[in-house]
């Protein structure tokens, strides 16, 4: 009961409405287009793990000309096929090279055990995918941006803080993964209900190491319970019904999304907007939705960011509603954001 207490602390939020649970008409989370050309690749990362992505090429790219490219993360918890290679199709259909990369321990990639929360290797794979844009023939290794979603933006700044190679990045519906785990949505969690979740990771470490067996969190539960809290509700609306549902090979629903206890609380120690002004001069966006429940993330990146730097609302968004509907992306801001700042 008591880790079922710290769950909710973690989730806990104020919400007015819940909104219609009706899929929006313009979410496209499978959007495939015709004017690009996907291709699976791979590479280690520095841990020589195999990380996979999906390089995405217009149909009509010169190759004999060094291009930009663009590395999009995906967020917390998802894979590639979820909110990622929408946005990097979109991206590539204006003319940008994109790369959807799995995090380690997700999708494709390599990593055991599953679901692992690992910051340090989330963001190493955005280096890691810098190496392998860099040596491609037709890529300039000089104009490399990237694009985290929700959780994968905080690890892309915390990437792009360590690694100079990234020349422009870009955020949408950022979670700071730390911020949340330590204190939940808006401060929501006492200091108390972050000892108790800590000790309870704490106590299932001995029974992981005597039984090999773990304890997942269940943030997404297979069925909606009808008292569900508005957050849970948005994020179950998109990863449990056919809007955004991808279930990866040998994993079950029920896991899809959920992490284990004992790795959960790793993101304690995250704090990714440390020292972000150091990222300048390179060029920050952050973009979120006005009615997003994750808005204060953005917020606080932005506040603490060196010049030059963008919060860009998106109005009448909420946190989800930009990880599909196509109608609300401001693709075009993306596309000029990096083809502004990713000029020869």
């Amino acid at each position: 009961m008591k880790k079922l207490l710290m769950l909710a602390g973690l989730l806990a939020f104020s919400a007015s409405t819940l909104g219609n649970t009706t899929m929006p008409v313009d979410a496209d989370n499978f959007y495939q287009s015709d004017s690009v050309t996907v291709e699976r690749v791979s590479f280690d990362n520095q841990y020589q793990m195999e990380v996979v992505g999906n390089l995405v090429v217009p149909n009509n790219l010169d190759r004999s000309v060094s291009s930009p490219a663009i590395i999009v993360g995906h967020p917390m918890g998802a894979v590639k096929e979820q909110s990622s290679m929408l946005y990097a199709q979109k991206l590539a259909e204006q003319g940008l090279v994109t790369l959807a990369i799995d995090l380690p321990f997700w999708g494709e990639s390599e990593g055991q055990p599953r679901n692992l929360v690992a910051p340090e290797l989330y963001a190493d794979a955005f280096s890691a995918a810098v190496n392998y844009l860099g040596t491609q023939s037709f890529i300039d290794p000089g104009r490399i941006g990237v694009l985290g979603i929700c959780g994968s933006g905080g690890f892309a700044i915390s990437a792009a803080k360590i690694d100079p190679r990234l020349k422009a990045i870009a955020t949408v519906s950022m979670y700071d993964m730390g911020a949340v785990t330590r204190n939940g949505l808006e401060h929501s969690q006492t200091l108390e209900q972050r000892a108790a979740l800590l000790e309870d990771a704490a106590e299932q470490r001995y029974s992981e190491f005597t039984s090999g067996e773990s304890q997942f969190l269940g943030y997404l539960p297979a069925q909606l319970d009808e008292n569900a809290d508005p957050v849970t509700r948005e994020f179950w609306e998109f990863y449990r019904t056919e809007r955004g549902i991808h279930i990866p090979e040998g994993q079950t629903l029920q896991l899809t999304q959920n992490r284990m206890l004992t790795s959960e609380v790793r993101f304690m120690n995250f704090y990714p907007f440390n020292n972000i002004e150091t990222i300048s001069p390179r060029p920050l966006l952050f973009v979120t939705g006005d009615q997003a429940h994750s808005r204060e993330f953005s917020e606080a990146a932005y506040a603490q960011a060196g010049e030059p730097k963008e919060l860009y609302w998106v109005e009448g968004a909420g946190h989800v509603d930009l990880y599909d509907r196509v109608d609300l992306i401001p693709f075009d801001k993306l596309t000029s954001f990096f083809q502004d700042n990713l000029e020869e």
